[in-house]
């Protein structure tokens, strides 16, 4: 009896032995930095390290103050943007690599992932220049006499949105492409043979087994996005400040960490919403593949 408990007991016990350093990790990298921030959040901000004094003053400031929630709100309007255009922009070279690319695929994975290796501040000082007021597009649209003086494309929420959808164009082309390589090629052709037209064998077949990559491909791009303040920085303007980088002022300039702290926990508790819908989505388009 005890060798049948043994032997029953014996793999849980390694399972947990051999999660035992990735529950270390995530508590020590991920869960103790959120409780940090969740308590500093409600810190009154009197420059003391102890016996400090609490207050939800922080967060209704954010959560009340017109100012915060207008940003907030423009920071998931342009993070939806850059979803959107990054994974319309990224599907059709993920299906041309998975149904196109032969045995070129490698190559095209690679020459995909080629931009990660320059910096990522160089790839928005390049389009910096590209969309300045003299830069390359101004100049090549005044030679090709379609504009007659440079039009305003830096520092407009427009550029922030083209710049953070070509620097997040890989992180949403390889999830979709591995959706897209996984469908069974006897299911298209099945459809091909019941009479199915490629664009029906695309809308019905295709693109539903795809929708976990999708799905996949806009989480990766939304989160970030959300709280990024370098492009906004360096290619937006007034008019393109996003959430991250009143974060980054509170906590540089400010030096006010618990309401830098707390603007963090109201940006994170939005997204939060906002990944419980991409998961129902993600339930429900994979019950149905």
């Amino acid at each position: 009896m005890s060798s049948e408990a043994a032997a029953r007991h014996g793999p849980r016990g390694f399972d947990r032995l051999a999660a035992a350093p990735g529950a270390v990790v995530t508590a020590t990298l991920v869960l103790l930095p959120l409780a940090l921030v969740l308590v500093l959040s409600v810190r009154v901000n009197d420059g003391t390290l102890v016996a400090a004094r609490f207050t939800l003053d922080n967060l209704a400031g954010v959560v009340f103050d017109p100012l915060y929630r207008m940003v907030l709100a423009r920071s998931l309007a342009i993070a939806a943007l850059v979803t959107i255009a990054t994974v319309a922009a990224a599907y059709p070279v993920a299906y041309a690599i998975a149904f196109h690319g032969g045995r070129h695929k490698a190559l095209l994975l690679f020459l995909v992932s080629l931009p990660f290796w320059t910096s990522y501040l160089l790839r928005v000082f390049a389009w910096k220049i590209v969309l300045a007021y003299n830069g390359v597009l101004n100049s090549a649209l005044a030679g090709l006499g379609l504009v007659g003086a440079p039009i305003g494309l830096i520092n407009t929420p427009g550029a922030v949105v083209l710049t953070l959808a070509h620097a997040y164009a890989a992180f949403a082309i390889l999830p979709i492409y591995v959706a897209l390589d996984a469908v069974p090629r006897s299911l298209i052709e099945g459809a091909a043979d019941l009479g199915a037209r490629p664009w029906t064998t695309f809308t019905r077949v295709v693109l539903p087994l795809s929708m976990p990559g999708v799905l996949s491909a806009a989480l990766v791009v939304f989160v970030p996005t959300v709280g990024d303040y370098v492009t906004p920085a360096l290619v937006g303007g007034p008019s393109s400040t996003m959430i991250g980088s009143i974060i980054q002022s509170q906590f540089g300039k400010a030096n006010d960490w618990p309401f830098g702290a707390a603007v963090s926990v109201v940006a994170m508790a939005v997204v939060a919403v906002a990944l419980l819908l991409v998961a129902a989505a993600d339930r429900r388009f994979g019950r149905r593949a």
